[in-house]
């Protein structure tokens, strides 16, 4: 058993996926050996309805830069946590402290982002989708959607897996015919006016490739206030995407299930803990990507109103 300062057990996970988000996980169930944890990264919601399966209380917190985000892990590792989940959305700056939690014996998973370096830092295991793979299987899509010239909007520069995305989507698209464009995705109307004003400035482009729901949403108002005629897909979902691709504003959504992610971390991180059971025998261990639109929007509309999907 890993050893303990407390008559609760801890387990932190921290994540970058969406600006170092932390949660704390407790089990409820009167053992004195609890799992309790600080989780950093995307959908908290996964991780809430493992713990509560699990009888376990979650907290979770986040910073967007990578520095703040390494704090956050060293605090971890300062409370004597068990385990730890993280996101490596900014690796060079997260690495340290992984290194860190690893050399003092606690566990740590990775879900999200870091699929390139998760081995490498020591972690157990890894729960997301290939970024590469995902973009290019959205640039094979825009492709056969008859685009020609795109815009991949990056709304957190420096983030290797939304950097990965815009890659695939060159790479899906045979190498040409893709721009990036980096918007700071904390200010939503500096995201509309900057797409905006890409798409007056270029007319020619056809295509808006966004790397998260509310982008997508916002550059749907970019190309109606530019008068351009792009069309806009994007990646991962949310209960409000839901309609716009129903009314066709939204063409299509990469979904990666970061609800089941988070579940599945949580998942791994209670059963290394309980059991020494290790998920994925050493590979990584994909959730996506799968596509969206208007053909299945129905079968999981309800349960992205319900922020599972």
């Amino acid at each position: 058993m890993l050893k303990h300062r407390r008559q609760t057990r801890r387990l932190r996970r921290g994540y970058g996926g969406r600006a170092g988000e932390h949660a704390a996980l407790h089990r409820r169930d009167g053992h004195s050996r609890t799992p309790w944890g600080h989780v950093l990264g995307p959908d908290p919601q996964g991780r809430r309805n493992r713990s509560r399966q699990g009888h376990i209380d979650l907290r979770y917190s986040s910073e967007l830069q990578g520095p703040d985000q390494s704090n956050l892990l060293q605090n971890a590792i300062d409370s004597d946590v068990d385990a730890i989940a993280v996101t490596l959305a900014k690796p060079e700056a997260m690495a340290p402290a992984v290194r860190r939690a690893v050399d003092a014996g606690i566990p740590v998973v990775a879900f999200n982002a870091g699929i390139d370096n998760w081995k490498a830092l020591g972690v157990t295991a890894y729960f997301g989708q290939d970024e590469q793979i995902s973009g290019e299987a959205a640039g094979r899509r825009l492709k056969q959607d008859g685009a020609s010239r795109v815009l991949c909007v990056i709304q957190d520069q420096g983030n290797v897996a939304l950097e990965s995305r815009c890659a695939g989507v060159k790479s899906g698209m045979g190498g040409a015919g893709v721009e990036n464009l980096n918007v700071n995705g904390t200010d939503m109307p500096s995201v509309q006016a900057t797409i905006a004003a890409k798409l007056q400035q270029d007319p020619g482009i056809d295509h808006v490739i966004a790397l998260g729901a509310p982008i997508a949403l916002t550059a749907v108002q970019s190309v109606g206030s530019s008068g351009s005629k792009a069309k806009v897909a994007t990646f991962d979902t949310n209960a409000a995407l839901v309609d716009a691709i129903k009314s066709g504003q939204v063409q299509w959504a990469v979904d990666q299930q970061p609800f089941l992610q988070g579940y599945l971390a949580v998942d791994q991180l209670w059963l290394y803990l309980n059991n020494r059971n290790v998920i994925g025998g050493g590979m990584p261990t994909l959730t996506g990507p799968a596509f969206i639109d208007k053909s299945n929007i129905d079968a999981i509309s309800q349960y992205a109103k319900n922020g599972t999907r």
